[in-house]
């Protein structure tokens, strides 16, 4: 009988995930989530699935973010995950994964629950557990040997995210390695995100289903539930099942520090679109920045040499939605507006007389040659212009990446700037205050009133 999923248990959460520098990193994770889970949250995905719960099961003690009423913690788990990866604002890492989305909401509807239950605060605990998640995910994707977006065939977080979450939410509960292995073993089975989905609701629901199957998996787990020993490594296990040959064990059980799921770290998102796009952005408004107002309004054609990566190979986007999945889309939005914020994705902007004038105008070229891997790959724009110039622009790195890093007060304002959209400045600085304040007093309950639609006076 193999061992890879107990010893790959005892890897993860034998680790005492505690490093000063590793929590702060952690501590603006989670504030980015909320931030950008409470700008998710009216989406019309997110919404569908809180009115679907609302018919199916009662009240609970979990927040659902920016909404009036409260929840189970597996359906808040579910709600809150698809809120937080709506927009694809969310960091990505690399391998290509969202870790925040599949894992946070699951630690914070169980902390909830925890902290009703016991009386205790878990926010110390939250925050360690969530590191230890965030690990396995960058372990478990390594192990995958699908480390390029074009090598993939599933969607990464639906894949991962769920064992990563009960390993995270198994630590949470204090589960010993037995049960722990046995929550790994049943968040096995319930893994799963087809690409095809990509550019519709059904994307989001990969990770909001990810977080609810990894609690469900570890509270199963805690109650005596049972898996195959060894779901993760065996024969006929999770990864020879979803990567054949390609699966290699070495990753899930190198020393901790030898991972790359907190190192290099998260690429902060400063644009809402799927990353490798976020070079392609970048490219148009350095172009941009080259052509006076009168070039601007002059643009015969455009020109993308990019890596091969045909699922955001759009020339005509379906929606604004589908339009984040597109090089040429995201390329012309920059180009006209000079911004790339949530309206460019709205239909409204997708199918405007000047997007539709200028997407036919763009040539991709993708080239083998060029590496996919998020923190090798670029992106070389040129624009010909009426007048016969040709202007050039070049991305290897957009900013908030590993080779582009930004302080933590751009991402504090970036959380700030979603939270007063979304609750007002004097709820925005409540939400800030008690992200900021939660290893001390450590009430994860105390964060999230702040983010319920309707502030109660007093925890339930």
């Amino acid at each position: 009988m193999t061992r890879l999923a107990r010893d790959f248990t005892r890897c993860v959460l034998g680790w005492s995930a505690d490093a000063p520098e590793l929590m702060a990193r952690c501590r603006l994770l989670l504030l980015d989530g909320l931030a950008v889970a409470a700008a998710g949250a009216t989406e019309p995905g997110p919404t569908h699935m809180a009115d679907l719960s609302a018919t199916q099961h009662g009240e609970g003690v979990a927040t659902l973010i920016r909404r009036d009423r409260t929840a189970t913690p597996l359906a808040a788990a579910r709600i809150n995950g698809m809120a937080m990866h709506v927009l694809d604002f969310e960091p990505m890492w690399n391998p290509p994964n969202h870790a925040v989305s599949t894992l946070l909401p699951a630690l914070l509807a169980l902390a909830e629950q925890l902290e009703c239950d016991t009386g205790e605060p878990h926010g110390d605990a939250l925050l360690r557990a969530f590191a230890k998640g965030i690990e396995a995910q960058g372990r478990l994707r390594l192990s995958s040997g699908q480390l390029e977006p074009a090598q993939l065939s599933l969607h990464p977080p639906g894949v991962v995210g769920p064992l990563a979450a009960a390993l995270a939410c198994a630590d949470l509960l204090g589960l010993d390695d037995e049960a722990a292995t046995a929550a790994l073993g049943i968040a096995a089975s319930r893994s799963g995100g087809l690409l095809a989905n990509i550019g519709s609701q059904t994307k989001a629901l990969h990770c909001g289903d990810a977080a609810a199957n990894g609690l469900e998996a570890a509270l199963l787990a805690q109650r005596g539930f049972t898996a195959n020993d060894d779901a993760l490594g065996g024969p006929r296990g999770w990864g020879r099942a979803y990567f054949g040959e390609r699966f290699d064990e070495a990753p899930l059980l190198a020393p901790i520090g030898a991972g790359r799921a907190l190192s290099p770290g998260p690429a902060w998102k400063l644009f809402p679109s799927q990353y490798a796009t976020h070079f392609a952005i970048t490219a148009a408004l350095d172009a941009r920045a080259q052509l006076d107002a009168t070039e601007a309004a002059a643009i015969e054609r455009i020109e993308l040499h990019v890596p091969a990566m045909p699922y955001i190979d759009r020339p005509r986007p379906q929606n604004g939605l589908d339009g984040k999945f597109s090089w040429q889309y995201t390329a012309v939005v920059a180009l006209l507006d000079g911004r790339v914020d949530f309206a460019s994705f709205a239909d409204e902007r997708r199918f405007a007389a000047d997007v539709e004038g200028l997407l036919p105008r763009v040539t991709l070229h993708a080239d083998p040659a060029i590496p996919g891997a998020f923190d090798r790959l670029h992106v070389d724009l040129a624009l010909l212009l009426k007048s016969g110039r040709r202007v050039e622009a070049h991305c290897a790195a957009p900013l908030g990446g590993w080779s582009r890093p930004v302080e933590a007060r751009a991402i504090e304002a970036k959380a700030r700037s979603l939270l007063e959209a979304a609750f007002g400045p004097q709820r925005a600085d409540e939400a800030m205050r008690a992200v900021a304040g939660l290893p001390a007093r450590g009430r994860v309950r105390e964060v999230m009133r702040t983010l319920r639609q309707t502030p109660r006076r007093t925890l339930q």
